[in-house]
């Protein structure tokens, strides 16, 4: 007698042990390992002389902090992300807990008090803040499903993005704050808030960002401090004289803040095609400052060339698509959320370094993810891959019980 379809094998859900077997998403493995080996290989040719007798300290550290996020990478993908979603509200308490935390024993350099300093390396409460905020959000959009075409829920989702990224603005941290506005905005496109909403909050940015920077400073008053609002300035006139150098530092007591631009302007340039190699004196005679941070585009620039900046593009390109892809597979309107705040925090960030390290994008203090060194950008980069793994993992467990699997 033949077996129904209920009864039918192809029909019986996974098993554990077959679903703890599943192969990870490919394409997305492919791009991480890439990304990770192209950061390995431009740190040790741009830090080789930052630490006299220690040649790969950077990128020894950097590989520690690679080899524990991919780890963490495959542990988050055989968890249920949608487990997640029951503890909306308490991940949102751990990134706020955390900001405070920095905030009230975090270790200042330079300036800024981002980090809790460990014994293996430095805590920045902002990095992981960027994939708990997206958790949390995602929870709290998929709560009100039936109520996102209302006014509050608009204002809710931001007023829970704007909370954070004030508290990190203060450290001072921009860039991390305006990560955490695009997410909370992304999340709303996605999940489909009136057009009228998203509108309004694009008009009230701008108008928030030409108080910021034009309107208040012209009027004597300086919500962010002089060198913020010069660095975000900066990419409208990179080339200024060299009188109005000295103008301006001997005004503000510091430096030119377009330096950075310029230096890493004649980086990348100077890579012509194929790249410098071993004569490539802006990034491994430290003109470029960050150039293992901020700006590690311009060692790529500069070291590899044409072909080495498209080939690291290209991987980006490819993680980002992925993530698109598994937004698109997800079996459940918080899985697409998750996928597409990651992709968000991906994408923003990679366009705005970039952008920056070639003088089309304000220097923000982003980092390039998986490339620049730290291992709190890293880990949390592959902490937010692995919620895409987890995605994908679960909607092919999906699509086999109809019996149909996404490519």
């Amino acid at each position: 007698m033949p077996l129904s379809p209920i009864t039918a094998p192809d029909s019986a859900p996974p098993e554990p042990s077959r679903r703890l077997r599943a192969p990870l998403d490919p394409l997305l493995t492919l791009a991480v390992l890439g990304l990770a080996a192209c950061s390995l290989v431009t740190l040790g040719d741009a830090t080789r002389n930052l630490i006299p007798g220690a040649p790969h300290y950077y990128v020894d550290r950097q590989g520690v902090y690679l080899a524990v996020g991919v780890l963490l990478m495959v542990i988050l993908s055989r968890i249920d992300y949608s487990r997640f979603r029951l503890l909306g509200r308490g991940v949102y308490a751990a990134l706020i807990l955390s900001i405070l935390a920095v905030l009230a024993v975090g270790h200042t350099a330079r300036g800024s008090q981002r980090a809790i300093s460990l014994s293996i390396f430095s805590f920045q409460a902002s990095e992981l803040g960027k994939v708990l905020l997206t958790v949390a959000l995602a929870a709290f959009v998929v709560g009100r499903t039936r109520r996102l075409s209302d006014r509050e829920t608009t204002v809710q989702v931001m007023l829970g993005a704007l909370i954070p990224a004030m508290l990190v603005i203060v450290q001072p941290d921009l860039g991390s704050g305006m990560v955490y506005m695009v997410i909370a905005f992304t999340l709303l496109f996605v999940a489909g808030a009136s057009w009228k909403h998203l509108g309004g909050l694009v008009a009230l940015g701008v108008v928030s960002l030409s108080f910021v920077l034009v309107a208040a400073p012209a009027a004597g008053v300086h919500v962010l401090k002089h060198y913020q609002e010069e660095r975000l300035t900066a990419f409208l006139h990179p080339s200024p004289s060299l009188k109005q150098i000295k103008e301006s530092e001997t005004k503000t007591g510091e430096p030119d803040p377009a330096y950075q631009l310029r230096e890493s302007e004649i980086a990348i340039g100077s890579g012509g095609k194929t790249g410098r190699g071993e004569n490539a004196t802006q990034t491994r005679l430290n003109f470029v400052p960050e150039d293992h941070t901020d700006f590690v585009f311009a060692a790529v620039g500069e070291q590899y060339g044409f072909l080495g900046a498209a080939l690291v593009l290209s991987l980006f390109g490819l993680l980002i698509w992925r993530a698109l892809r598994i937004l698109v597979m997800a079996k459940d309107l918080f899985g697409s959320l998750v996928a597409a705040g990651v992709a968000a925090m991906l994408c923003f960030q990679v366009f705005v370094n970039v952008g920056m390290t070639i003088g089309i994008m304000p220097i923000t203090g982003v980092t390039l993810p998986l490339m620049s060194y730290g291992g709190s950008s890293v880990i949390t980069t592959l902490l937010g891959v692995g919620l895409l793994q987890s995605i994908y993992l679960q909607a092919r467990a999906a699509e086999a019980l109809k019996g149909r699997v996404p490519r």
